[in-house]
């Protein structure tokens, strides 16, 4: 079966998900995540491409992100895929391939969707039960969008820069947007638009998506989640 094309459109963000192969871990130890860090850092900057949120979980990671070129997170990703493999392959002595066949993206409709996305991502940690709220989390953007980390792998969305004039407005700002929860529905879309690699986003958008790419950007008939899924209120404690 043909590979699906992928949607390399300059300028607009795509939600990204790459799984451990067989859902095994990606991260043995604290130096692992902060090594993918560091391969992610200059692997984006190679390829001119914006990271807005991300967070690193034991067996996947899920990134936002902004090419800059046509084929830049493709090629990032490759990249970032060959210097994390040989670190991990030569740290601990083992062979053959650690990631799950290719990532998976979703093409993201910033205006409205962006935020949504962000939040998506930070709250992972939450709804694994790994953490109370997301700033407890370290291996995640959270702190330096929220809290005024300072992260050098992240590139400000114009969307995020809108949220206020200074740095501590726009952080107080995001931390509220964490007071609303993410609902099952929304749930459901992220993820089908994610494992479909379509789009997320308003019927306009997609619209204007398919008209530009000559590609399908929905689902032909509207599905339910196969399991019923708690629905969350993430309440952050700053």
């Amino acid at each position: 079966m043909p590979r699906k094309p992928r949607f390399n459109l300059v300028g607009i963000p795509q939600h990204v998900i790459q799984r451990g192969n067989n859902r095994e871990p990606c991260f043995y130890a604290e130096e692992d995540y902060r090594r993918y860090l560091n391969d992610l850092q200059v692997s984006a900057k190679k390829f001119n491409c914006r990271i807005h949120a991300y967070v690193l979980m034991t067996n996947h990671v899920h990134l936002l992100i902004t090419p800059m070129t046509k084929y830049g997170i493709s090629q990032m990703m490759q990249a970032l895929g060959r210097r994390y493999v040989y670190y991990i392959n030569k740290t601990y002595k083992r062979t053959g391939t650690l990631w799950e066949g290719r990532y998976k993206s979703s093409l993201i409709d910033s205006d409205c969707y962006l935020f949504i996305c962000m939040r998506y991502i930070e709250l992972n940690p939450i709804r694994a039960g790994m953490v109370n709220y997301p700033g407890e989390y370290k291996w995640s953007s959270y702190r330096a969008n929220a809290q005024g980390d300072v992260d050098f792998l992240l590139d400000a969305h114009p969307v995020y820069l809108e949220l206020g004039t200074t740095c501590i407005e726009r952080q107080e700002a995001y931390r509220d947007l964490f007071r609303h929860y993410v609902d099952n529905d929304t749930l459901h879309e992220i993820r089908q638009s994610l494992n479909h690699e379509l789009v997320l986003g308003r019927s306009y958008f997609k619209d204007k998506i398919e008209e530009v790419t000559k590609r399908k950007t929905r689902l032909g008939m509207p599905g339910r989640p196969r399991i019923e899924e708690e629905q969350g209120v993430y309440w952050v404690e700053y």
